[in-house]
């Protein structure tokens, strides 16, 4: 039965392990679900794929709290495994047995459900962020909230097709703004990173461009072949941009007399 016990409060630990290191490498820029699936590879020793690899080595950050990560993890299933064999193997009463294995179902379908939890995933976020400020140097910035992702804005990285439409064509030429769309970066293979280009950058075949804005726009700019349907969804989105431009102006307007009245 201690056994059990000790198999249980070793899972919880590990769950808290990996909850606070997604957390630190949320705060360092990646992406909610991007930060778990690191977390949980890296505490397993599943491995990481070829990219992610980079995006982890490259961060002195990111590659600080996996290296971490992986030395607790190691240890940590070693000991959970050690434990199971104890629970089950070392001799002992069928009752005790019994009892030991409930304690064992019972408390991981309670970590189970907590892990499920929005509102205990809310709170131990608050907990986690609140100590991470106060004894690490890890910056903390919630992207999310800053950048706005919510309202069905969202940033996506993806490759530019050979026969795409934004391909050998600069900034300037795709007036992607005129959608409510921005550029952030691409990244070339051979050439690096470029960061916040201007309008007279020209994107390549094969380039890895993020942008942020609205999910629907950012989706059909790289669903676009060069054709006249192309040009005919940019001016589609360019229109809806525009009303709702038009709109905002007129709610922002509105407020402003109101306060005026107010006043």
């Amino acid at each position: 039965m201690v056994a059990a016990v000790s198999l249980f409060l070793i899972v919880s630990l590990s769950v808290l392990i990996t909850k606070i290191a997604a957390i630190a490498l949320m705060h360092t820029g990646l992406s909610t679900e991007s930060a778990k699936f690191q977390a949980r590879s890296a505490y397993t020793g599943t491995g990481l794929s070829t990219q992610e690899t980079e995006n982890i080595m490259n961060h002195p950050v990111r590659r600080k709290i996996v290296y971490h990560l992986m030395l607790i993890g190691n240890a940590g299933i070693v000991t959970v495994m050690s434990s199971l064999i104890l629970t089950f193997i070392l001799p002992d009463t069928m009752a005790s047995k019994l009892y030991g294995l409930l304690i064992v179902v019972v408390g991981m379908i309670i970590l189970f459900l907590a892990v499920r939890s929005t509102w205990v995933d809310k709170g131990l976020s608050r907990v986690i962020n609140k100590m991470l400020k106060r004894y690490t140097n890890i910056e903390i910035h919630d992207f999310a909230a800053v950048l706005h992702l919510k309202d069905d804005y969202t940033i996506i990285e993806a490759k530019v097709d050979h026969d795409g439409w934004m391909g050998n064509r600069t900034l300037e030429q795709l007036n992607l703004r005129e959608e409510g769309l921005t550029i952030l970066g691409v990244d070339r293979k051979g050439s690096g990173y470029f960061g916040s280009p201007s309008g007279n950058f020209k994107i390549l075949p094969d380039d890895v461009v993020t942008i942020y804005g609205k999910s629907e726009g950012i989706k059909s700019i790289y669903n676009r072949k060069k054709d006249h349907y192309a040009q005919q969804e940019h001016n589609k989105f360019v229109a809806q941009e525009e009303v709702r431009k038009e709109n905002e102006k007129q709610v922002v307007e509105a407020e402003t007399n109101y306060k005026k009245q107010d006043s």
